[in-house]
């Protein structure tokens, strides 16, 4: 049945349903609703669960590392500098390969102060170890989180996950959201069976120190674990859809892309703007498509390959900067079509929380078709 909610409600909502054993979070905008629901779902025993408060994001992740090092399922919700200060215990997550899912509301970074939306928090962490995954509305964003844990514990898989969603466009917004019932979900994601966890009687050591003789492979195993997590997405995403009819068994998603000549690229919410342009210029006999990429990491390039062939232009929007080099999604879309001939442009877009209008992605799509491209949109050069 649909409920007309709140982003961060539903979120909190699905969190309930997927039955985390352990729950621990410092409040920052424009997560704080999620977390705050959870706080009273607990308060009010309608979750089984613990919720540790803390005094930092740091003391977040890391409580949440030990819950789930002792054996629990385990969730957090983070955003923007709070993220930043996870960085050092992400890395350790990753590399003990415990399966936390942790929400991210998607929130720039400062200097300078900024609230607002867009990638630049969990692309910075691309290489932490941790799969990333990004949400168009707030359906896919709950339906994300029943995949990730199901993903993340596979016993071939044990890595960490981020559900990406774009802060205020997506955690604010009020939409028609379908959940399922905890019946559904307990029948799609049984209870979490850890695949070693610290006990007493038969001890453990997690994070111990390496020497260079073995440092590189453990960082080889996150690296398979990580490829492995593409076969696994596919297939949770399958049963989901054959349970809840909403298919996600796809790493990328195309939109009108079949006759294409010119393709838009891009990543979360933007993504319903996009396809609302593309609607418009087909009317006006203009053959433009999109490919939303679900899945960041593990990085679906032989996907991107495959969904492109017979476009002539790629324009790939990117709500992040890789200072000095580009947009990361750009730069990893060219070398996935290395070779192919086609004409591929990266433009830095809505950094910041700036509006991004159907206009805006035409006016891309002309740059692209002219052979305009690798640069920021929309810069305000007065003030330069």
């Amino acid at each position: 049945m649909l409920e007309f909610m709140e982003g961060s409600h539903a979120v909190a909502e699905i969190v309930k349903r997927c039955r985390p054993q352990v729950i621990s979070a410092y409040p920052i905008t424009p997560q704080t609703h999620i977390v705050e629901d959870l706080a009273q779902m607990v308060a009010n025993c309608e979750i089984d669960a613990e919720y540790i408060t803390v005094e930092s994001e740091f003391s977040a992740l890391s409580a949440c590392l030990g819950a789930s090092a002792a054996g629990s399922r385990v969730y957090s919700a983070t955003t923007s500098q709070g993220l930043a200060l996870m960085f050092e215990v992400c890395f350790n997550v990753a590399g003990m390969r415990q399966p936390i899912v942790m929400t991210i509301a998607n929130r720039s970074l400062g200097a300078p102060l900024s609230i607002w939306n867009d990638q630049q928090d969990s692309i910075s962490l691309r290489d932490s170890g941790w799969l990333q995954f990004y949400a168009e509305d707030n359906q896919e964003t709950a339906d994300l989180h029943m995949i990730a844990y199901k993903v993340c514990e596979d016993h071939d898989i044990l890595l960490p996950a981020f559900v990406c969603f774009d802060g205020f466009i997506l955690t604010h917004t009020f939409e028609p959201v379908s959940l399922p019932t905890q019946e559904e979900v307990d029948a799609y994601l049984p209870a979490f069976t850890p695949y070693q966890r610290l006990d007493a009687a038969n001890p453990l050591s997690f994070g111990m120190y390496a020497t260079p003789e073995y440092y590189m492979e453990f960082r080889y195993e996150v690296d398979r674990a990580m490829q492995r997590a593409k076969d696994a997405f596919v297939k949770a995403g399958r049963e989901f859809g054959e349970q809840f009819g909403r298919d996600y068994s796809a790493l990328v998603e195309g939109y009108r892309l079949e006759d294409a000549d010119t393709a838009l690229v891009a990543m979360g919410s933007i993504c319903g703007t996009v396809k609302d342009a593309v609607d418009e210029m087909r009317e006006h006999g203009r053959k433009v498509g999109l490919l939303k990429i679900r899945t960041y990491r593990p990085f679906p390039a032989q996907e991107i390959a495959d969904a492109l062939k017979g476009v002539s232009t790629v324009a790939v929007l990117d709500k992040n900067i890789s200072l000095g080099n580009g947009g990361a999604v750009g730069t990893e879309v060219k070398a996935a079509l290395y070779g192919s001939g086609i004409s591929i442009y990266d433009y830095i877009i809505a950094l910041g929380g700036r509006d991004v209008r159907k206009r805006d992605i035409a006016a891309i799509v002309d740059l692209a078709e002219k052979g305009k491209g690798d640069m920021f949109y929309g810069l305000r050069t007065e003030v330069l």
